[in-house]
């Protein structure tokens, strides 16, 4: 039966061979395509063999290559499977040759893909596999949606792939960010959607990028309108301390109506109407506001200007006793009970006494550990992250340990040095340690104990670090289940600190500002009234991730420089009445409203949300559930009080 449907699809792709190209090749691109794969390629159709994927040695090699990239991508690649529903989906990264570097799929859902060919260090590119999503990515060096039976091989029309390529600053393509379904029901019309996240993603992760990479240089960030200065469509434009320009993103070419090889290496003051002198006295550490800037061709844009200096702490006390912080922009410290865990772990992290940190996904457990590294005496050394849950069991030893040149085969000849050994002198985070496997935890405890990592197939090699070891999951659980050592789990908890979840921490608002002020990056955007309540109340179940996407999705969207209440997603408002009739409508008919919203709601409340569920129940009961008494009572609007009923389910029986 497959074999006939391959041999069907097969002929349907010879048509465009014989010159009578129809359906699928009727698209300019797809029989581009096609063609390549028959006459470049000379690859059949028909031929079901699984794609080849890389030895475990190479793949280690390109992730390395391209560490810095999976780095930034991890964060948007996660939202990215959120904003899609996650289910049915696959978010892939690959580098320029088409290799998969990193999957985020629900684990349920792995198999299906792999069975697809969706494997880490899978080679997905046209000449391997046809036409497809990443492949053709590569080849045409554009955002498409390549859909089922347009792919070339038989064995792919099951997919339907949306890829957008990704830049480095100099033009070249680093990276492939795509979106893979193997649902039947997949229509290319819902693909729109899709390829628009994808496309924004990938923008997000190639501005990250040129960001990172120029930190240390004068960026001049421009636009047509002011608002969009600091948003993915910029022109990005690094220069040195000559004033000389060191690269642009194609955002600023296409703004400047020049080509890369004409702006390279020119001065800056070529291209518009001020001094280099000018622009550097218009820099501030975190980008200035956007200013009027008028080009050499005499059109108007919009510029903020980044220099060099350090970014400065955001609210860590100047009065630690054992150095002065330096912690990276990301961190609110106002929440008393956090300050004092800060506190309590500088002083056990300085006496090289291990942390633990532990807390819901999302609520800043790396954040954390990099202000307490930044505020210590080894903030000049270097600080490596490594998450154990997002790094494939067969690639984490290698990831940790490193190896020596020629110790497997594909091992690189020069050897990779593990992020064990990256990290001497300085820190090394292990996030979500619980998911480490167990034959790791054994040589894991003995590197803590010997102070020695040995590469796999090297020598003993003296480190000196510090750790700090995240998880959201209960260790000592795991520990009852024999999936974690419990002498391990003895040497990572000289301090425990148990980070807060964002509805718990009395400093939300702060946090809800410096968050805001990150996104808008010298944007000049406040929030509405309405707003910022409703923003302050939602119970933030994925915590500062989750603040932190919304805030900048909201950043985005933003026409003016204004958030209003009606630009929140539901997520955040919920499934509410009209404002007409929250403001407008009586008592009774709004608690009548209310009585036909969703009245179940799980039952296993935590203890905080059931606690204000009660409160609210008995102040209604006693105000005989008369609204505006309610909220006089509470102190709240009428407007607030409907949210929390809708929030806990809370609805008058008729």
């Amino acid at each position: 039966m497959q074999s006939n449907a391959f041999s069907r699809h097969a002929q349907q792709v010879l048509t465009v061979a014989r010159g009578q190209p129809h359906g699928p090749a009727s698209d300019p691109s797809i029989a581009r395509s096609w063609l390549r794969c028959l006459e470049d390629y000379h690859l059949d159709p028909a031929l079901a063999q699984a794609p080849v994927v890389l030895e475990h040695g190479r793949l280690l090699e390109s992730r390395e290559r391209l560490q810095q990239v999976l780095q930034i991508a991890d964060g948007e690649m996660n939202s990215l499977h959120q904003q899609l529903s996650g289910s049915g989906h696959a978010v892939l990264l690959t580098d320029a040759r088409g290799v998969i570097l990193n999957c985020v799929t629900a684990p349920s859902e792995r198999r299906i893909f792999e069975r697809a060919g969706l494997w880490l260090g899978a080679d997905w590119s046209e000449a391997r596999e046809g036409t497809n999503g990443i492949g053709t990515c590569l080849v045409e060096r554009q955002a498409l949606t390549i859909h089922q039976d347009e792919h070339f091989r038989g064995r792919h029309t099951g997919l339907t792939c949306s890829a957008s390529p990704v830049f480095d600053p100099h033009g070249e393509l680093l990276a492939v960010l795509d979106v893979s379904s193997a649902r039947p029901d997949v229509s290319r019309q819902s693909q729109f959607h899709t390829m628009a996240l994808v496309n924004l993603s990938a923008k997000m992760i190639e501005s990250c990028y040129f960001l990172r990479h120029f930190e240390h240089h004068w960026l001049l960030r421009f636009h047509l309108q002011a608002e969009s200065v600091g948003l993915f469509s910029e022109g990005l434009l690094a220069f040195d301390g000559d004033g000389r320009v060191c690269a642009v993103n194609q955002s600023a070419l296409n703004l400047l109506g020049s080509i890369r090889g004409g702006v390279l290496g020119k001065p800056v003051g070529r291209f518009f109407a001020c001094s280099h002198d000018e622009l550097f006295s218009r820099a501030t550490a975190q980008g200035s506001a956007a200013w009027p800037l008028r080009t050499h061709d005499g059109r108007q844009v919009f510029a903020s200007v980044r220099g060099q200096a350090h970014k400065p702490v955001w609210s860590v006390p100047a009065s630690l006793p054992l150095a002065t912080p330096r912690a990276e922009p990301g961190i609110c410290l106002l929440d008393p009970a956090l300050q004092r865990d800060f506190h309590r772990a500088l002083r056990v992290y300085q006496r090289d006494v291990p942390l633990l940190l532990r807390g819901e996904t999302g609520c800043g457990k790396e954040a954390f550990a990099q202000a307490v590294h930044q505020a210590s005496e080894r903030s000049a050394k270097p600080f490596v992250a490594i998450n154990c849950a997002s790094i494939p069991e067969s690639l984490i030893e290698s990831e940790l340990f490193g190896y020596r040149g020629g110790s497997f085969t594909g091992a690189r000849k020069e050897g990779m040095r593990g992020k064990l050994l990256q990290a001497d002198g300085g820190t090394l985070m292990l996030d979500e340690i619980g998911d480490m496997p167990l034959a790791l935890q054994t040589r894991l405890l003995r590197v803590l104990e010997e102070r020695q990592v040995v590469p796999i197939g090297g020598e003993p090699q003296a480190v000196d670090l510090r750790i700090v070891s995240a998880t959201h999951r209960d260790l000592l659980e795991r520990v009852a289940q024999g999936t974690f050592r419990e002498d391990l789990y003895y040497r990572l908890n000289g301090l425990e600190v148990a980070l807060p979840a964002v509805r718990e921490r009395s400093d939300k608002a702060q946090l809800l500002d410096l968050l805001l002020i990150q996104e808008a990056e010298g944007q000049a955007i406040e929030i509405a009234s309405e707003a910022r309540e409703a923003l302050l109340e939602f119970a933030w179940p994925g915590n500062v991730r989750q603040m932190r996407n919304v805030l900048r999705t909201l950043v985005a969207l933003c026409d003016g420089q204004r958030i209003e209440l009606s630009d929140l997603p539901q997520t955040v408002v919920g499934m509410g009445l009209p404002r007409a009739g929250l403001s407008g409508g009586s008592d009774v008919d709004c608690a009548d409203a209310i009585a036909g919203q969703a009245r179940s709601h799980s039952s296993d409340r935590a203890p905080l949300e059931s606690a204000e569920r009660d409160a609210l129940l008995k102040v209604l009961e006693a105000n005989r559930w008369h609204m505006t008494r309610v909220a006089e009572h509470l102190g709240i609007s009428r407007n607030t009080l409907y949210r929390k009923l809708r929030k806990h389910g809370i609805a008058r029986a008729s």
